[in-house]
């Protein structure tokens, strides 16, 4: 499964708050979806681009492992210039670093910070009525724990709805962390039509989109057994022997 397959590519032992604890599975989002489907579909695609050409089919070849391989190359490519440590937490992108990390709020809610750049941290230091004087330099590793404190106890004065009141719509690269119930009514996911309801239940829309031939959801998914006797008659099962099947209870 997608744990194994990532297990495999260095990516899951990245991934969590501490070596002292357990690597944190990222749902099946790296393996099954990006490492995975994502890669197949490119594969596909670009062989029918290069058929096109050639007049030659070929075998996509794509392994999970490969996928998460590939997408850690950025990884590993800081892992080599030595910015990059096996240690969890303590690089710039696994909550090592208190300018790209998640905050507890005053509520229990928790907010996302991403600023990275020079500009974008400067105004977070400045929304947070923080002295950059007062602060060690931001790259610099060893003070990251006692800065990530410190932000840490500002956060958890305010609510989430207040910070986002303070923090959205500047240059911080801020945003609230949204669960599965409240994302679909975000304003910004609203604005974008991001879901869909299809007799009453939210789907994410299709994506990317196409200006020409914009995708759609058809309809919901089947409920159990609504093609077990269309799917049957295809593979040459006759209708008594359907019915048998049936009266047996080994299809509905």
């Amino acid at each position: 499964h997608d744990l194994n397959y990532i297990a495999l590519s260095g990516a899951l032992h990245a991934i969590g708050r501490s070596n002292d604890e357990p690597p944190t599975p990222p749902l099946n989002l790296v393996g099954d979806f990006g490492g995975g489907t994502m890669f197949v579909l490119t594969g596909i695609l670009a062989a029918l681009l290069e058929v096109k050409s050639s007049g030659k089919g070929q075998v996509v070849d794509a392994g999970m492992v490969d996928g998460a391989l590939s997408l850690m190359t950025s990884i590993y490519g800081m892992h080599a210039g030595g910015v990059q440590s096996d240690e969890r937490a303590s690089n710039i992108l696994d909550s090592g670093s208190h300018f790209y990390n998640t905050y507890e709020t005053k509520d229990g809610r928790y907010v996302s910070i991403g600023s990275i750049e020079t500009k974008f941290y400067a105004e977070l230091l400045e929304k947070m009525g923080i002295e950059p004087d007062s602060m060690a330099p931001q790259m610099e590793r060893e003070s990251w724990p006692a800065m990530k404190e410190k932000l840490k106890e500002l956060f958890l004065t305010r609510t989430r709805d207040e910070w986002c009141a303070i923090m959205d719509n500047t240059d911080i690269c801020f945003a609230p962390v949204l669960t599965l119930e409240e994302a679909p009514d975000y304003p910004h996911n609203k604005e974008r039509n991001a879901f869909v309801d299809v007799e009453g239940v939210k789907h994410p829309a299709p994506a990317p989109r196409f200006s020409r031939t914009p995708s759609s959801i058809k309809g919901p998914a089947p409920k159990t057994g609504i093609h077990t006797e269309e799917v049957l008659s295809a593979w040459g099962v006759s209708s008594d022997e359907i019915k048998a099947l049936k009266a047996g209870g080994a299809i509905k």
